[in-house]
């Protein structure tokens, strides 16, 4: 004999189960690490679920933002768009090799100067620290640096939180680094006429490269 004592219960439950798988998609601020056989470590940065509404209904894909470096101050990002999760991460990750720039770092652990960088809304200050500071940002900028292999650095994001105009703002901001040694090259002048350092007993001494 057929059972019908609560004719709406497995009608319940299937609507429930709906209701979950469609509530657990993957959402922003998300993380993660991973090292790749190029020696270089890739930093997932931001992941966000957009649809696409067409004649049969809401078409979901997921837009990726990766940061990839390796670790010794060459450092890129990109985007990547797919209807899975890992073809999103993959792409990114493959824009961002293409695109990765170099910045050159004081005794392998920090920026040469204080920069700052901008992008639509987005703007951010580094600042040089000294030994120990560690890194002192949050969100995308963090990762950024990580990647890159900074050891020691000040970052503050004083415009939009976007994740993507905070690490365009910051790779724009990097871009307009430079080491007293390529100065000093692209002038024609030696190193210590470029810029001088504090000494202990307060007498001007060379800066080191």
């Amino acid at each position: 004999m057929a059972d019908i004592g609560n004719p709406r219960g497995p009608g319940r439950e299937q609507r429930g189960g709906g209701r979950g798988r469609g509530r657990g998609g993957p959402r922003g601020g998300r993380e993660r690490e991973r090292e790749q056989g190029d020696d270089l470590i890739d930093k997932l940065v931001h992941i966000n679920r957009v649809a696409k509404v067409v004649k049969g209904g809401r078409r979901f894909s997921f837009a990726a933002l990766v940061v990839v470096g390796d670790g010794r101050g060459r450092v890129g990002y990109g985007t990547g768009k797919a209807r899975e999760v890992p073809e999103a991460i993959r792409k990114a990750g493959d824009q961002a090799k293409r695109d990765m720039i170099r910045v050159p770092l004081r005794e392998g652990r920090t920026l040469h100067h204080d920069i700052k960088g901008r992008y639509g809304a987005g703007k951010v200050v580094l600042r040089a620290a000294r030994p120990g500071t560690g890194i002192i940002a949050g969100g995308p900028m963090r990762a950024v640096f990580e990647t890159m292999g900074v050891q020691d650095v000040v970052a503050k994001s004083i415009g939009s939180s976007n994740p993507h105009n905070m690490v365009k703002a910051t790779f724009q901001a990097l871009k307009n680094s430079f080491s007293p040694r390529g100065v000093a090259a692209r002038r024609g002048k030696k190193i210590s006429e470029i810029v001088t350092r504090r000494s202990g007993s307060g007498e001007s001494a060379p800066a080191k490269e």
